[in-house]
């Protein structure tokens, strides 16, 4: 007796309109997210799919709906940026990248989009992507673009793709973008400070040529001088861990005295706590020390970091839903931004 071995048949559009009991083209519909079809008909079809575990074809799919059901994620970096730490691992060791994928996910796995990560840190790097993109791969792009002359949000809108920007375009761009109200951040920074007693205050700043670290000093600054203090000692970082830790040395250098300390994201506080206490200045009865992000860092700080939060994975999660109503309705063009409030989170340094 012989066994036929073969795999059983994949189920039919066919198969789906037999049990569902209605024509294959209502089926076919339904599939491709056809918004004529009755309630109460793509129910009995979607209970139909899952009863004959139906699987569409994606690329017969895609050549009735012109999409690839994926996005990208764009990760744009200049290559100027004087930093000892490579590109990809300074990216995959900062918590913030983390938390938009997460963010992101939560969105787009529950839609059936498949989201690629892709990195632009050259020239050659940003006409291979371009080049991609221009082919048709994917149906949309969520870009992280840090820095202010960057001109990648510029080279996205000409492809005609829908596209959302994490966080404000340092130059003039139609692009949608969400972003956190980074000044109102740094004037809680502020205040918290001030209202501590605190008066000879400094910053570890973000970089200046991005518009996250522009801002944030702006709104420090602006802030402190509303409570009679003009003069913060500054000293830039580059929002790593490493440059937290040499820009916190240079302001200890310099203003050995400080009693306040601003540090513009939760890592660069991460690499800036310690040089504190090896310089024997006790956190927070010598020095009161507010960082910015409440990412995870602000709670692997000893001790735990009083920190801004941005809603980071909120924020992405609204991207995602941008991305996908722009998707949704090829040709409707851009749709209006969106800026959400940090808020205070009190815990021991501050």
């Amino acid at each position: 007796m012989t066994v036929d071995a073969s795999p059983p048949a994949r189920p039919t559009l066919e198969d789906v309109a037999a049990v569902a009991g209605v024509s294959r083209a209502t089926v076919s519909r339904v599939i491709n997210g056809a918004t004529t079809v009755d309630p109460a008909l793509r129910r009995i079809v979607e209970e139909a799919i899952a009863t004959t575990h139906y699987v569409p074809n994606r690329a017969a799919r895609a050549l009735v709906t012109r999409r690839t059901d994926s996005v990208a994620l764009v990760v744009s970096e200049q290559e100027r940026r004087p930093v000892a730490e490579p590109f990809v691992g300074r990216m995959f060791s900062d918590p913030y990248f983390g938390r938009v994928v997460g963010g992101l996910l939560d969105v787009l796995r529950p839609a059936g989009v498949q989201m690629m990560l892709m990195l632009a840190d050259d020239a050659a790097s940003r006409d291979q992507l371009l080049s991609y993109l221009r082919q048709g791969h994917v149906d949309g792009i969520v870009l992280i673009s840090s820095h202010a002359n960057d001109p990648l949000p510029r080279l996205v809108h000409e492809t005609r793709l829908p596209a959302v920007l994490a966080g404000r375009p340092g130059q003039p761009s139609p692009l949608t973008y969400v972003e956190a109200d980074q000044a109102a951040g740094a004037r809680l920074a502020a205040g918290h400070l001030a209202g501590l007693g605190r008066r000879r205050i400094g910053t570890v700043a973000g970089p200046q040529d991005m518009p996250a670290g522009q801002e944030r000093l702006e709104g420090f600054r602006a802030a402190m001088a509303s409570y009679g203090i003009e003069d913060v000692a500054v000293a830039e970082g580059d929002f790593t861990h490493t440059g937290g830790a040499a820009a916190m040395r240079r302001l200890l250098a310099e203003h050995p005295d400080l009693d306040g300390v601003f540090i513009a994201s939760d890592l660069m506080a991460s690499g800036a706590l310690p040089v504190l206490l090896r310089a024997g200045r006790q956190v927070p009865h010598e020095v009161a020390v507010v960082g910015f992000d409440d990412s995870n860092a602000a709670l692997t700080c000893d001790p735990a970091l009083t920190t801004v939060r941005q809603p980071v994975e909120e924020m992405s999660s609204e991207m995602a839903r941008l991305l996908l109503k722009q998707i949704a309705a090829p040709g409707g063009g851009p749709l209006p931004s969106m800026i959400f409030t940090p808020t205070l989170v009190v815990r021991e340094s501050a």
